[in-house]
């Protein structure tokens, strides 16, 4: 648990300073990120004193006297309030905080960032300690210290504690200039289909971003605006209870607050000639910390498979060929106001828009089992569309800092806005014979209009409050309203046919709360029970046809962790949570989806939530000189009326289709096991390695009794980075997927319409009632880093599915049809980067004239 500590350390200390090390450089510079601050105050009065000194002495050795002798650190006046800032900190190391002023005694303290790890230390104490505290200073009456820090040195790839993985993305050098499901491919425990869509231990998670839901999908957002991801597969009742039997991906975006300035460009180009660039800018002045991300993506995707279908008495032979191309921009910028010491304001503005273009050929061929011909017709279904999306997001945040460390509030409220429009033009023809040369009948139009928009707000406000060294509780409330409205047109030939058409609004509310103690027993073991209390309703209304709604009363979602170090740098970790999996817009909405007349898609109004119990039992141990890392997690879930997509024979007008829909299956368990290795076999190559084995069944419900589906798969993913030169690495990665069922889940988050936040282009749907089969890829990257005028830089190569042999299977079959479909998409793309990082934190540059400082260890630099 003590290496543990440093490590969750580490990923505080990597997100306060984004960036600073240097790769190969000076490992120093990226310690130079501790902060003291505090208030001085009259000892009877405990007013704040003006301009009081305050300086932050070090004794080091000297090598021309062979003495020790004192070095001034930093230094300052306090402001009116009292309030001083000592920031930009060496870590390493003990001081003395010499204070004085006119008509007060000196105040000399001893102050630290010790090396002192404490089992079982959580994230806010952690936090805490990263950013010092040091509480109201009394002159002439000396002070207890209040938390010790510990620290870490350069970011690894992948940083692991028992309860969350982080994963580093400026270490992965195959994601550059891509997006987020291009991280989301190298993650250890993250499946991801050629859709893009995304699965956790078989389930679609739910999509964050800067710990909050969003409406985006994976591909929306650049991955060079990400600084890293977690991964939460069992979240405790701290978190929102909806996700089901799956877990969060949290997306940390880029945003730094060292004081000075710092920034980076980034340009690029892929070997389909598509252009990608932009920059981030961050500048700490004052009171102040600006921060802005502006990046442009352009797409060129092609994709292309066969579906082989047996239904009732006919079987259809589909060949397809798609090319999507497109462009997105994705903007962020915001303030930090901080109004003294222990309250600060954060405002933030996302927006992001995009249109892609496609081109989609399917040509059929349609054959009569009942025929002594066989073959009775073939056609050709050719698509033109076009699709517009646009998202605004707008974050205000509060947060207070008590003077007891660890102590805080916070209040923050969330608006999220996605309008969207699009349009399809499909022309059909059918023919007397396979090579489409004698039509049977004229050529037919099918023109699809679609649009609406999706409204998202969220009100929260959380507060830690320690107890003591050992005890701690939490709380929080939260406010969730969501409201859907989307219509789709339809016209065959130029001709409206209302009897298709689609209007459709829909609204949800959930209200929740939470409490959760925390207790370490040092020597024993730690625990953390907690308790969130939540109510959600829903309605929604075809419009002109019909509309529903549905109440859910309060719902008790308990969670529950047990830590125990077992000596010898290993720990144990039990615990268990409860979730609900509530239906989605796409889930519910009733009205049948003929885009796509070989593959029709309906909701089910009639759904209800699903709830999962969810059970793990981790083991970490840490070994080695480089504290690699083997984590082994035995995990179980059971799931009541889970919500599963399945696909039956329906009678459409005059004839029988396939319709997929949607179903609350009896019962769902599941079941598994992970490995996670974590190792520095040299200074040069480091090798992250992992392996799931997974076991899920399915019992069907009385409506669809052959829904029920039972399967044994696991998948292995293996990132290897080697450091050739201090300036020149190369990493290379692979994944393999045994034959595996289909995804049994689907979450309520981001913008692919339940389906794991994934891709915008999407193939016929599979069902509950299936497997995909067994498909590997490699991939690789290669960077080079070197200074431009002593700022930072680099160049990176780096090619997707080297082999070409990602090739995705699928199979589907019930009692009334049987399908093969396999597809494939974007193989082989290269994409060259460079990115050129600069800054200058000399806090000179930016105290205000009364603020005179000594900081002869503040360097400037790039961060």
């Amino acid at each position: 648990m003590q290496n543990f500590t440093a490590l969750a350390l580490c990923i505080f200390l990597a997100l306060a300073s984004l960036g600073q090390g240097r790769p190969g450089g000076n490992g120093g510079q990226a310690m130079n990120a501790g902060r003291f601050y505090g208030r001085i105050v009259d000892e009877l009065t405990d007013k704040g004193i003006d301009a009081a000194s305050v300086q932050l002495i070090s004794t080091k050795f000297d090598s021309t006297t062979k003495k020790r002798r004192d070095t001034i650190i930093s230094g300052m006046l306090t402001r009116k309030s009292g309030d001083f800032s000592l920031e930009n900190l060496p870590v390493m190391g003990r001081y003395k905080l010499i204070v004085t002023a006119i008509g007060y005694r000196e105040t000399e303290l001893p102050v630290s960032f010790d090396l002192k790890f404490g089992r079982g230390q959580d994230m806010s104490q952690m936090m805490a300690a990263i950013d010092k505290d040091l509480g109201n200073i009394k002159l002439a009456i000396d002070t207890q210290m209040l938390a010790s820090v510990t620290v870490s040195a350069d970011k690894p790839l992948m940083q692991m504690g028992i309860d969350r993985k982080i994963f580093n993305v400026d270490k992965n050098i195959n994601s550059a200039g891509g997006t987020a499901v291009d991280i989301m491919r190298n993650i250890p425990g993250l499946n991801v289909d050629i859709e893009g869509n995304v699965t956790l231990r078989n389930s679609a998670p739910q999509i964050f971003v800067d710990g909050r839901p969003t409406t985006l999908s994976l591909d929306q957002i650049p991955s060079d605006a990400i600084e890293s991801v977690e991964m939460i597969t069992n979240p405790s009742a701290k978190f929102d209870a909806s996700g089901g039997q799956s877990g969060i991906l949290n997306i940390v975006l880029k945003k730094a607050r060292k004081v000075g300035y710092n920034g980076g460009i980034r340009v690029g180009v892929d070997s389909r000639g598509r252009f990608n660039g932009g920059g981030d800018f961050n500048v700490r002045q004052g009171k102040f910390n600006l921060f802005a991300n502006v990046f442009y993506n352009q797409r060129k995707s092609k994709s292309w498979g066969e579906t082989n279908r047996l239904a009732t008495s006919t079987e259809t032979f589909q060949k397809n060929n798609g090319v999507f191309t497109g462009n997105f921009a994705f903007a962020r910028f915001g303030i930090d106001y901080f109004m003294n010491n222990r309250n600060t304001i954060t405002i933030s503005q996302n927006i992001m828009g995009g249109k892609f273009n496609m081109n989609n050929q399917n040509d059929l061929l349609y054959r009569s089992l009942l025929s002594s011909s066989s073959f009775y017709e073939s056609q050709y279904r050719n698509t033109l569309g076009r699709n517009n999306f646009n998202n605004y997001n707008t974050s205000i945040g509060y947060k207070h800092l008590f003077p007891q460390a660890g102590r805080e509030l916070t209040a923050d409220v969330n608006y999220n806005y996605s309008p969207s429009s699009g349009y399809q033009n499909i022309s059909i023809r059918s023919f007397s014979d396979e090579e489409q040369a004698n039509p049977k009948t004229p050529e037919q139009l099918q023109s699809i209009n679609t649009g609406g928009n999706n409204k998202f707000i969220v009100v929260q406000t959380d507060y830690v409050h320690p107890l003591n060294a050992n005890m701690k509780w939490e709380a929080g409330l939260r406010s969730q309203t969501r409201r859907y409205e989307s219509h789709q047109f339809n016209f065959y030939d130029g001709v409206p046919q209302t009897a298709l058409n689609n209007e459709f609004s829909y609204s949800d509310h959930v209200y929740a709360g939470y409490g959760i103690f925390s207790h370490k027993i040092p020597e024993v073991f730690s625990y953390q029970v907690g308790l969130r209390v939540e109510s959600s309703s829903y309605d929604g209304e075809q419009i002109g046809k019909q509309s529903y709604s549905n109440d859910f009363p309060l719902s008790l979602f308990p969670s529950i962790f047990l830590t125990k170090n077992i000596g010898d740098k290993q720990d144990l970790q039990l615990n268990y949570s409860r979730k609900i999996n509530r239906p989605n817009f796409f889930q519910l909405m009733p009205n049948t989806d003929f885009s796509d007349t070989l593959n029709l898609n309906t909701g089910n109004p009639n759904l209800k939530p699903e709830f999962t119990n969810s059970l793990e039992l981790s083991y970490q141990k840490l070994y080695g000189e480089r504290n690699n890392t083997f984590l082994v997690t035995v995990f179980g879930k059971q799931t009541n009326n889970l919500i599963a997509r399945y696909q039956s024979l329906r009678d459409i007008g005059d004839t029988s289709a396939l319709v997929s829909s949607y179903i609350n299956a009896s019962e769902s368990y599941a079941a598994g096991i992970e490995f996670i290795f974590r190792n520095h076999f040299t200074k040069w190559w480091e090798m992250n390695f992992n392996t799931n084995v997974y076991y899920s069944k399915i019992r069907g419900s009385n409506d669809v009794p052959d829904l029920e589906n039972e399967r044994t798969s696991s998948f292995t993913k293996i990132n290897n980075t080697f450091r050739i030169t201090k300036t020149l690495s190369v990493q290379l990665s692979g994944d393999y997927q045994t034959r595996s069922a289909l995804p049994v889940s689907t979450s309520n988050s981001g913008g692919g319409g339940g389906r794991g936040g994934g891709g915008w282009m999407g193939g016929p749907p599979s069902s509950t009632q299936g497997y995909i089969d067994a498909n590997y890829g490699v991939d690789i990257g290669i960077r080079k880093e070197f200074k431009i005028r002593k700022n930072q830089a680099s160049l990176s190569l780096n090619m997707n599915d080297v082999l070409r042999t990602r090739r995705h299977f699928v199979h589907s079959e019930s009692s009334v049809f049987w399908q093969n479909e396999w597809r494939r998409r974007d193989p082989q793309v290269a994409r060259l980067n460079f990115s050129y990082r600069f800054g200058k934190f000399d806090v000179n540059l930016f105290k205000r004239k009364n603020n005179r400082s000594e900081t002869d260890s503040m360097q400037g630099g790039m961060e």
